[in-house]
C-alpha cells in the first residue's frame, strides 16, 4: 500500500496534525499501535500554539502523506547547519501503524532532506527507553551516537512518569 500524495503542510493542516502527532504519540488507553510512549509520558505531545510555532519558521517543513485520499502520516524536517536536517513528529494513523507508512514517510522525508535542503546527515531525538523504536531506525540505517540529553521538561510536550527518562541521538548518512 504505498503512500501518495506528499505535500508540505500549511495552517489549514494544524487541527489535523495536532490531533495526528497525539494519538500516535499519547493516545487515550485501548488505542492500537506501536509507536506509542503513553505509558513514559502523560499530557499531549504537541498542541495547536506549538504546531503553528513550528510551522512559521522559515527552516522547518512537515509533510504529510495521504492514502486513498485520507491524510494519514506526517513528519517534520529542520534544516540545520553543516548539511544535516533533524528529522522529527514522524507519525501514522494509530490504525494505519502497520502498513507500512511508517517506513515510507521516512524514506521520503530523507530524499526530501538531501535533495531540497542538501542534507548529507539525518538527525533524530528518540526516547531511549523505546528500544522498538530505537530498533526500527537501526534497521532504516541510523547508528546510536552514544550522545543523550535530558528529557526536555520545559518544551511543554508532556511530563515523564519516571524522572531518569532520557532521549538518545541518532544519525544517518545520506
Amino acid at each position: 500500500m504505498p503512500l501518495e500524495n506528499f505535500q508540505i503542510a500549511t495552517a489549514a493542516d494544524a487541527e489535523f496534525l495536532v490531533e495526528l502527532v497525539n494519538a500516535a504519540y499519547r493516545p487515550e488507553s485501548d488505542t492500537t499501535g506501536w509507536t506509542h510512549e503513553a505509558a513514559l509520558i502523560t499530557g499531549a505531545r504537541i498542541n495547536t500554539s506549538q504546531l503553528i510555532e513550528i510551522m512559521a519558521q522559515s527552516h522547518i517543513v512537515i509533510l504529510i502523506a495521504r492514502y486513498q485520499q485520507q491524510r494519514v502520516a506526517c513528519v517534520q524536517i529542520e534544516n540545520k547547519e553543516q548539511h544535516s536536517a533533524y528529522l522529527g513528529m514522524l507519525a501514522v494513523k494509530p490504525a494505519l501503524q502497520m502498513a507500512g507508512f511508517g517506513k515510507q514517510m521516512l524514506t521520503y522525508a530523507e530524499h526530501y532532506a538531501r535533495t531540497q535542503l542538501g542534507a548529507q546527515k539525518f538527525v533524530m531525538h528518540v526516547l531511549a527507553a523505546r528500544t522498538e523504536l530505537i530498533a526500527f531506525y537501526l534497521r532504516r540505517g541510523y547508528q546510536q551516537t552514544g550522545r543523550f540529553s535530558a528529557y526536555p521538561l520545559s518544551a511543554g510536550v508532556g511530563i515523564p512518569k519516571q524522572s531518569d527518562l532520557k532521549i538518545e541521538i541518532l544519525e544517518k548518512l545520506a
